[in-house]
């Protein structure tokens, strides 16, 4: 099987050509790649396949085996992938995923796409659909019980299932700990993403994310998207902010009128190989 291996901020998967190569258990495929110390060593594995409905089809499988609805990250370096490796000539591309069609702006320098602007559709508020259990029907700096403290949480889904936390200070969390009381917390029926963020001021945002089934990562782009969706509702930012994470940083907008979510932001190739 030839694979790349792609990052973007820091947030690394496997890539694997389908339209070329066959993998029959993505989901044994996807633990045995993402081992750093056994394998090749990645947040997860990305399977590019041919799509009725779109360009081409994202399969996206966390470090664990399950199947990921989406990654932020990881379709920006989808982009990149198919247009660097002559799949497509087009620089405004559609990626079908399981939280929906997503459409991509590639920009390039000297022949190869240096960055992805995504239109990540719009965010889901209703408790019911993200899901989060909860007595309203959205979740806006809500209380939650997680580990013996109270903590405040606004929930939303970018086609996979967030809640941000706000707080003082994020650099001393103990990720270890408190990411997986999160993830795995009676009020998430399908486990959560969790983002943990510091406001420093109207534009920008600095933020931690607990991935579900990854753990803590450098990055994560629908957290990113979540965040600024998750700021502008409790009053924290402009509509335009950047998110600063472990691993750099994306622009996010949400736009007032269509209601959809814009993230911007690098992909990186960082080598190929054959297992």
């Amino acid at each position: 099987m030839k694979f790349t291996k792609m990052q973007g901020l820091g947030n690394d998967y496997v890539y694997v050509n389908c339209l070329e190569e066959k993998v029959t258990d993505p989901e044994k495929t996807a633990v045995f790649v993402s081992d750093r110390h056994f394998g090749i060593g990645s947040d997860g594995l990305i399977l590019i396949r041919p799509s009725k409905v779109a360009d081409f089809e994202m399969a996206m499988y966390n470090a664990d085996g399950s199947r990921g609805e989406m990654c932020g990250n990881g379709i920006r370096c989808v982009g990149k992938y198919v247009y660097d490796y002559g799949l497509t000539q087009k620089t405004k591309i559609t990626i079908e995923t399981l939280a929906g069609i997503k459409e991509l702006e590639l920009f390039t320098e000297e022949g190869k796409v240096s960055k992805v602007r995504v239109d990540m559709g719009e965010p889901e508020l209703l408790a019911e659909k993200i899901p989060v259990i909860a007595d309203k029907e959205q979740v806006i700096s809500a209380p939650i019980q997680v580990g013996g403290q109270e903590y405040l949480m606004t929930a939303v889904s970018m086609g996979n299932p967030h809640t941000v936390v706000f707080m003082d200070e994020i650099k001393e969390l103990e990720m270890e700990t408190l990411g997986p009381l999160f993830e795995h917390h009676e009020r998430f029926p399908n486990r959560v993403n969790t983002e943990f963020v510091k406001v420093i001021d109207r534009k920008n945002v600095e933020m931690r994310v607990w991935e579900r089934g990854s753990g803590e990562t450098l990055a994560c782009g629908t957290g990113a998207c979540a965040v600024a969706v998750a700021c502008i509702l409790n009053g924290k930012t402009e509509r335009e902010v950047s998110v600063h994470l472990l691993g750099g940083t994306l622009t996010i907008f949400w736009d007032e009128e269509s209601h959809h979510v814009y993230m911007t932001g690098p992909a990186v190739s960082v080598f190929e190989g054959e297992i």
